[in-house]
């Protein structure tokens, strides 16, 4: 199972990559495992603000629906426009082009809520 060790965790298996004060987050390698081939994606307005926990996207795969919380709050700044047509990227690369969205974060002191990879580990072992 790829859990890099650069990014951060949630228990909802959700992956966050910061940069400055914008966050890419997608869904972690073990997620994508449990949903099965993901034939959509569901993604938020951007310029949309939300909190920590919102619901900002539902991922549809063969077995089931899932939504994607948000770990910190903030703005959509971007969506991954390539999953429209090219949803099994989330399959094949969930930590690359498989991202979902981008936030500006609002309150970057959220992060210390999220998982180091070790955690997250221990946490679906």
């Amino acid at each position: 199972m790829n859990v890099p060790a650069e990014l951060k965790y949630t228990s909802d298996h959700e992956w966050i990559r910061v940069e400055g004060d914008i966050a890419t987050i997608g869904i972690t390698d073990y997620a994508q495992g449990e949903l099965g081939d993901v034939v959509f994606v569901e993604f938020p307005d951007v310029g949309e603000d939300f909190e920590k926990d919102d619901v900002a996207a539902t991922i549809e795969a063969v077995k089931t629906v899932a939504d994607v919380l948000l770990p910190l709050s903030g703005r959509i700044e971007a969506v991954n426009e390539q999953l429209d047509d090219a949803s099994e990227l989330i399959n094949q690369d969930a930590y690359g082009d498989g991202w979902i969205l981008k936030i500006k974060m609002s309150d970057a002191a959220e992060l210390d809520s999220c998982m180091t990879a070790e955690e997250y580990i221990a946490s679906i072992s």
